[in-house]
């Protein structure tokens, strides 16, 4: 269903046919068709304030003719994405998530966060099962609320309570066009999609915490 390239500074996830893909992606952001998604490592130190990132992102996605291809952007080392497929009831989806929380965030609450931190979860959902728009959007929201579900229970406590994602979080979903027009919590698809995006947010984020402490030990 999806084929994954890793060649830092890039992630190059390639569908089996072309997408319509849901996502608020800086470069293709809304509900666009697409025949693969990307992802694009960006360094700490370059996010300055005068860094004009859309410009940017536009001109590297040029010098790869891949100007229409929605890309997610994350300072996170990209070797370290994760994948989940998973299969419920005939519904097949597979998750890729690079995960750094370096800026978390509480919901409801703002906090000041330096220009050079971009600590970011960015989650690819795709879906086999062909999808109405508004399944698409419930898709949508059953990956934030896994999302979700994972910052929390890592357990991350801030000034203004328990981090429950990052300023610059940023999900997709892929899926073909179709008549599945549910894709909720009791639905094989909304399971399906649920374990997919919590095992590999989990997992993103305990190797996160682990890259984390290992470079304090050293610092």
């Amino acid at each position: 269903m999806i084929e994954v390239t890793v060649a830092r500074p890039w992630i190059d996830a390639q569908f089996a046919a072309p997408q319509h893909v849901l996502s608020w992606t800086l470069n293709r952001p809304g509900l666009v068709r697409a025949d693969r998604l990307m992802w694009r490592e960006v360094r700490d130190a370059d996010l300055h304030t005068d860094f004009d990132v859309a410009a940017w992102l536009d001109a590297e996605l040029a010098s790869r003719e891949a100007r229409d291809v929605p890309c997610f952007l994350t300072s996170r080392d990209v070797r370290r994405v994760v994948r989940r497929d998973v299969r419920v009831e005939g519904q097949e989806v597979t998750c890729l998530a690079t995960v750094g929380l370096s800026n978390a965030e509480r919901i409801g609450t703002r906090r000041p966060v330096a220009a050079e931190v971009a600590g970011t979860i960015n989650v690819l959902v795709a879906a086999g099962t062909g999808m109405t728009e508004a399944a698409r959007l419930e898709a949508l929201a059953m990956a934030a609320q896994a999302r979700t579900v994972a910052v929390l229970e890592a357990g991350i406590v801030l000034p203004t309570g328990r981090a429950t994602g990052t300023g610059t979080d940023c999900i997709a979903v892929a899926a073909p066009e179709g008549g599945t027009a549910f894709a909720g919590l009791h639905t094989a698809l909304g399971e399906a999609i649920g374990r997919a995006v919590l095992g590999a947010v989990r997992e993103g984020i305990e190797t996160w915490q682990a890259d984390t402490a290992a470079a304090e030990g050293t610092a």
